[in-house]
């Protein structure tokens, strides 16, 4: 059975994850704030599809220049329908996205510097293989209500077009129970801080002990 030393990073690593609107960015840009490296899956993905991005020539083959905007980044917005409409279309974006994103993860948490490593993976419960990468699942949770109220008001998004990204996701019931650990997001950063605070004290232990664990004789 593969474990997450054996395919991610020789440290303690963590896989965030939560549903669109929860906030994962706030959560992680604490973490980071604290000392732990954050690889950020979503920042990876925006620079393969970026004008020039690795994965743009391999994503115009396979579906087509129309999905290039005027500048030469993927066209996401255009992407975003046809995937939610074509479940064949997503299996061939990700099958070139996906093992890219891997590789630069992969490389990323190879030179981290922090005392542990998270993985920002929105989508690590439904991928089936993120949550054997990593040590502990945490999982950044708040209502569906406000994850509605926060991506519309954010992206300029429709209440539709929100519940069926969300519709694409596992459930928030799923999310939770395949979480090691669960921060609640629902009322502001003064109550995020020291939820963020006893993680990283438990994920500072955590790597502490594992790295003991490597060392002979110990």
């Amino acid at each position: 059975m593969e474990t997450a030393m054996d395919t991610a990073h020789p440290s303690f690593s963590v896989g965030l994850t939560g549903g669109i609107g929860c906030g994962k960015t706030t959560v992680a840009d604490m973490f980071g704030a604290l000392g732990a490296t954050i690889v950020d899956t979503d920042q990876i993905a925006h620079a393969l599809t970026a004008p020039q991005g690795a994965a743009m020539p391999a994503l115009l083959a396979e579906f087509g220049a129309d999905f290039a905007t005027p500048e030469g980044a993927l066209d996401r917005a255009r992407m975003r329908q046809l995937v939610f409409t074509d479940p064949g279309a997503r299996a061939r974006l990700e099958a070139i996205l996906h093992p890219r994103i891997r590789e630069a993860t992969t490389a990323a948490a190879a030179i981290a510097s922090g005392p542990y490593v998270i993985f920002v993976v929105p989508l690590l419960i439904e991928s089936g293989t993120w949550a054997r990468r990593v040590a502990r699942v945490l999982a950044i949770d708040c209502p569906e209500e406000m994850q509605v109220a926060r991506v519309m008001a954010r992206n300029g998004l429709s209440e539709e077009q929100v519940r069926a990204i969300m519709a694409a996701q596992v459930t928030r019931a799923q999310r939770l129970a395949a979480a090691d650990d669960v921060v609640v997001n629902d009322d502001g950063l003064d109550a995020l801080r020291p939820q963020v605070e006893r993680l990283h004290a438990f994920y500072l232990d955590e790597a502490r002990r594992m790295a003991a664990s490597t060392i002979p004789g110990l």
